[in-house]
């Protein structure tokens, strides 16, 4: 009896793995031009079509973009995060980080917040609405609640940096853990305007809780980064 035949893997994705490979190894800096539909085609053997999904699988990832008539283009390098600080974890990769602050007040929380963060029904929040930049470019909106009892008069300090930085040298809080949920989502129109995408692009919701030395929850943030210039590294000790 002759064995059975394995299935391989769809022609635009053995194409796709080819421009990655190409990229690394010819080290094709952002905004190089790139091989066209018809090139590809040809070079590969196959039809336009699957050209055409090879290069639409690569910009989704946010491997390339394309400017028609002009071409398919490396796009910028992702900005790699580990969940934290957004101040600094870019200050750790040499780049320049940035807030712009679009509104902040005092609040009484809603019940998820209140529950987030542990507190009573008489409490209330400080809460801080920012658009973050790495060298100038819009890559985050941050939503940030505090509890208001811990951070008094922060409504009234700089707009701009870590507030992280705030909370440890202002408020003599040590912060020792931070936790988050991640998930996939497409912006909507105001927020692909705020960060300078098309409406409809895919985004990436980071809800974060970050703990004191305590156990106490200090920070409860809703994050809205863009998934074309972002990525997330999560490493956990298995013994």
């Amino acid at each position: 009896m002759s064995g059975r035949r394995q299935p391989t893997a769809p022609r635009y994705i053995a194409i796709a793995e080819a421009v990655r490979d190409r990229i690394v190894t010819d080290q094709l800096g952002p905004h190089t031009l790139l091989p066209s539909e018809r090139e590809l085609a040809e070079q590969h053997a196959v039809s336009r079509m699957t050209a055409r999904q090879a290069l639409t699988l690569l910009e989704s990832e946010g491997v390339v973009y394309r400017r028609p008539p002009r071409g398919t283009f490396v796009a910028e390098p992702r900005v790699r995060f580990h969940v934290g600080s957004f101040s600094e974890e870019v200050s750790r990769l040499g780049l320049r980080p940035a807030a712009r602050l679009l509104w902040a007040e005092r609040q009484q929380p809603s019940p998820s917040v209140r529950g987030a963060l542990g507190l009573d029904d008489a409490a209330a929040v400080h809460v801080f609405h920012r658009l973050r930049t790495v060298d100038d470019v819009p890559f985050a909106l941050e939503t940030t609640y505090l509890p208001a009892e811990l951070t008094p008069g922060i409504l009234d300090g700089p707009d701009e940096g870590s507030l992280w930085a705030q909370l440890r040298d202002r408020y003599g809080i040590t912060l020792t853990r931070s936790t988050a949920v991640l998930e996939s989502i497409v912006l909507d129109d105001a927020t692909s305007a705020q960060l300078n995408l098309r409406p409809g692009s895919a985004g990436t919701l980071l809800t974060r809780r970050t703990l004191d030395d305590s156990g106490r929850c200090i920070e409860y943030a809703r994050d809205i980064y863009r998934a074309d210039r972002t990525s997330f590294e999560v490493s956990e000790n298995l013994v």
